[in-house]
């Protein structure tokens, strides 16, 4: 069992760089493979997930390497074989390969997705977007079976009933190579599609609208290699904003979009937190009192429901009662009853979570269910007067890169320690 033992109660100061898009990584990475010569991406996070991404590609004949964050991926040797189990299974994101292995290969055979539990995530609407482009879809022995008619793909106008990152980017990747145009309504407007999109522009593809509510298509023949410079995490940088509001004595935090966090960094304003907000970093300066707030999640460019883990902790040193309502993931709660076990003065009610605020948390015992719960418990933990001990870190490492080394740097006292 891998763990963190944090000693609480330590003022953080300095500087933390904020690395590459975990969001972007895991969905760039198997854009990667629709190329018919080498593509090298920059900024790649050094994560458990990017790591189980390229065990895949390796399985299928890709070559990759991987160094300094920078992820180099040749496709020449690729074979179109099924990938019903193993790493497949152990990240969501792994369902980006199917509309990347049915835009390069008209077929694939992938295992259903793992990653956290955080309730029903569906993927009837890729499964939708699919069937519209010609391909026939089906579930059979724990595996989806995609296949087309010669191999082939036609442009189609397709509307997503929800809001989707996920099936948006999936329709992309299978749409690049489709004859004729297609046309994605209702798309998700995340920073992250404007990535992919980019790198697949750049690969070849004609994309246009990538960040508005609609993404034009015009499928081409041939996508070739390139060098693409990921976005910055919005999510590992909104953690340590909201670590540096909770624990902090002057926090510079660089390498940020600030545009892509404008929910978030409304929120900390409101709350009372005083940031200098540069061109390409944020600067959080020693937070005296903190007031209480409302937040409820939506679809970018609302407040990000990954975020609202990292800034629970930041709610229970509020002078008040602040309330949560996640509107994507309502069962985004499991991080209540561990923050409860560290002296958290909250709780679950209905679909809200409540803060009474004003909790002297103590060290204790607690696991992370999740990536962001982990997040969560981390900056709890930092937090708590006393020890804690933060176990199943593996949620964790799958998000953030050198989370030990970074915190280590800015004066935290906390280590990983593997019991294996």
């Amino acid at each position: 069992m891998t763990k963190f033992i944090i000693n609480g109660g330590k003022k953080l100061k300095g500087d933390v760089a904020i690395d590459g898009a975990k969001n972007s990584a895991v969905a760039l990475i198997p854009a990667a493979i629709l190329a018919d010569s080498p593509v090298v991406l920059e900024g790649v996070p050094d994560i458990d997930d990017v790591h189980a991404l390229k065990e895949i590609l390796e399985l299928m004949g890709v070559k990759v390497t991987f160094e300094n964050n920078e992820m180099t991926i040749d496709p020449r040797g690729m074979v179109s074989m099924p990938m019903p189990s193993g790493k497949i299974n152990s990240l969501r994101a792994s369902y980006y390969f199917m509309g990347a292995l049915l835009g390069k290969f008209g077929e694939a055979v992938v295992g259903l997705p793992g990653g956290c539990y955080l309730g029903p995530r569906p993927i009837d609407l890729h499964i939708k977007g699919f069937e519209a482009l010609g391909a026939t879809v089906s579930n059979e022995h724990g595996a989806m079976y995609l296949r087309t008619e010669n191999g082939d793909l036609e442009g189609t106008r397709i509307y997503m009933d929800m809001v989707s990152i996920g099936a948006t980017i999936n329709v992309m990747l299978a749409a690049v190579k489709a004859k004729g145009k297609t046309v994605i309504e209702n798309a998700a407007r995340e920073p992250e599609i404007i990535d992919v999109a980019t790198l697949l522009n750049n690969m070849g593809a004609n994309i246009k609208g990538a960040g508005t509510n609609e993404i034009r298509i015009e499928g081409v023949e041939k996508l070739s290699g390139c060098r693409h410079a990921m976005i910055p995490d919005r999510i590992e940088a909104g953690t340590y904003l909201a670590l540096a509001a909770a624990v902090g004595d002057g926090v510079h935090v660089t390498n940020v979009i600030h545009e892509h966090l404008e929910s978030f960094l409304s929120k900390l304003e409101e709350m009372g937190v005083n940031m200098d907000v540069r061109e390409d970093s944020i600067f959080v300066h020693p937070v005296d009192k903190l007031k209480p707030v409302n937040i409820k999640t939506y679809p970018y460019p609302g407040f990000a429901t990954d975020l609202q883990q990292p800034i629970t902790p930041l709610l229970l040193k509020a002078e008040g009662e602040s309330v949560i309502e996640d509107t994507i993931y309502q069962q985004r709660v499991n991080h209540i009853p561990e923050l409860a076990r560290m002296g958290g003065r909250c709780h679950v009610e209905g679909n809200m979570i409540i803060s009474d605020g004003q909790s002297v948390l103590k060290g204790a015992e607690v696991a992370a269910t999740d990536l962001r719960a982990g997040a969560c418990l981390v900056i709890a933990g930092l937090m708590a007067e006393g020890t804690t001990t933060v176990t199943n870190v593996e949620h964790i490492l799958r998000g953030y890169d050198s989370i030990v080394d970074k915190l280590t740097a800015l004066g935290a006292d906390i280590r990983m320690d593997d019991e294996n």
